[in-house]
């Protein structure tokens, strides 16, 4: 191994102590061994019993955490679960070592297969949006709807903001940052880490940054912590350079599930201007663009998001009885924040989107704002494109 690469971490079951991770109200934490990763695994009771099963997969530095506020706003449709990637959150690394974007893609594809539960709704923000994709693209069987928030989807233009974390990638960053940021407090890390992932850090309750903190803290204190954001830094980067059957984008072609694409307009990491070629790329697709948001919409407008998710069920036909949740029609918006959005079908040759719709955000922390929950606001638009068929506040939250 040569002096610019990080060094081994030492064995799972050697790693010292470390505070608890943080459990919401009504979450539960649980551990799954499988060949060659342990996952922690992030869920919340179903509403009632036999809704289809959901899986939700985070970003780069991110954990299960990142989907607690939509978890619990989706819990009356989806049965859902969140899964910390090996490396992150609360899962060791993996036994060999592999933080590729297709080393991450088979953990995932392990612990659906060892569920047996059958197809999920997959849901995915950024490097778990191309995680996702690979997965749908590859194991079709195993996905029911894909739902994709600012996915890490090759770019030819990396916007100036992302280029940081693209750097990770490169052998002998990743210590080199540690010690140019020694006399940074968690603090400071945490509000750099905000401003670059949220539309309006503004917006993140006291409450909240305080939980983001203490969960930098306690990642600081893990051996590996950067040695798992190098690595994956540096697959996603590997990722982009995949051409042919493996690359993302032709693998985003191959995807048959009807899929929802997220894209925020103050996004720093993944830039706005991809959701149009997004939006063409995958065969059956909807596109719900929030101009005030950034990279993780589904922290900053979770009721939002939610509600676009629930309008993808209704037009694929998979909405479980008793989802009575109203649609408005055509440019009538609910008012409940400040990220007006706007969901529509794509057509896979570029044409005209379906009918447009506007819907107004929610509170970052999950709250609901007054007069307007999942049963009062409404959504619009979104209809199936396809000719063919085919960092709560968490401090970790990057690319």
């Amino acid at each position: 191994m040569s002096s610019t690469e990080l060094p081994s971490v030492p064995p799972a079951n050697v790693l010292p102590k470390v505070a608890p991770v943080r459990v919401e109200e009504g979450e539960r934490l649980r551990t799954v061994g499988l060949p060659g990763v342990t996952l922690s695994v992030r869920s919340r009771p179903p509403a009632r019993e036999g809704l289809p099963p959901a899986l939700y997969v985070h970003g780069l530095g991110g954990s299960s955490q990142n989907w607690s506020a939509l978890m619990a706003l989706l819990k009356g449709v989806v049965d859902g679960e969140a899964l910390d990637l090996p490396g992150f959150g609360d899962s060791p690394p993996p036994d060999d070592g592999d933080y590729s974007v297709t080393g991450h893609a088979r953990a995932v594809i392990r612990y659906l297969d060892a569920s047996g539960r059958g197809p999920h709704h997959l849901f995915g923000n950024s490097m778990g949006g191309a995680i996702a994709t690979r997965v749908a693209a590859v194991r079709p069987d195993l996905v029911r709807t894909l739902t994709l928030v600012s996915p890490a989807l090759p770019e030819i233009r990396v916007q100036r903001s992302a280029v940081p974390t693209g750097l990770l990638a490169v052998p002998g960053i990743a210590p080199l940052f540690t010690r140019i940021t020694r006399e940074w407090t968690v603090e400071q890390r945490v509000r750099g880490v905000m401003a670059l992932c949220y539309g309006d850090p503004g917006r993140v309750t006291p409450e909240g940054f305080r939980n983001a903190v203490e969960e930098m803290e306690r990642r600081l204190r893990l051996p590996y912590h950067w040695d798992a954001m190098a690595r994956s830094a540096r697959g996603i980067v590997n990722a982009y350079t995949l051409g042919g059957q493996h690359g993302l984008w032709r693998q985003a072609e191959r995807v048959l599930a009807p899929t929802l694409l997220v894209y925020g307009g103050r996004d720093q990491l993944v830039g706005f201007r991809m959701a149009q070629k997004a939006a063409r790329a995958f065969r059956d697709a909807r596109l719900l663009t929030l101009p005030d948001a950034g990279h993780v919409a589904m922290m900053e407008y979770p009721e939002t998001v939610a509600l676009a998710f629930r309008d993808l069920l209704r037009d694929a036909g998979q909405a479980p009885e008793g989802d009575a949740t109203a649609r408005t029609a055509p440019g009538d918006g609910a008012t409940a924040g400040s990220a007006r959005g706007e969901v529509r079908g794509v057509s896979p040759d570029g044409g005209p989107p379906g009918g447009g719709a506007r819907a107004d955000g929610a509170r970052p922390d999950g709250a609901q704002p007054d007069g307007a929950g999942l049963d009062g606001a409404r959504l619009d638009g979104a209809r199936p494109g396809g000719a063919d068929a085919d960092a709560s506040a968490d401090a970790g939250t990057g690319g």
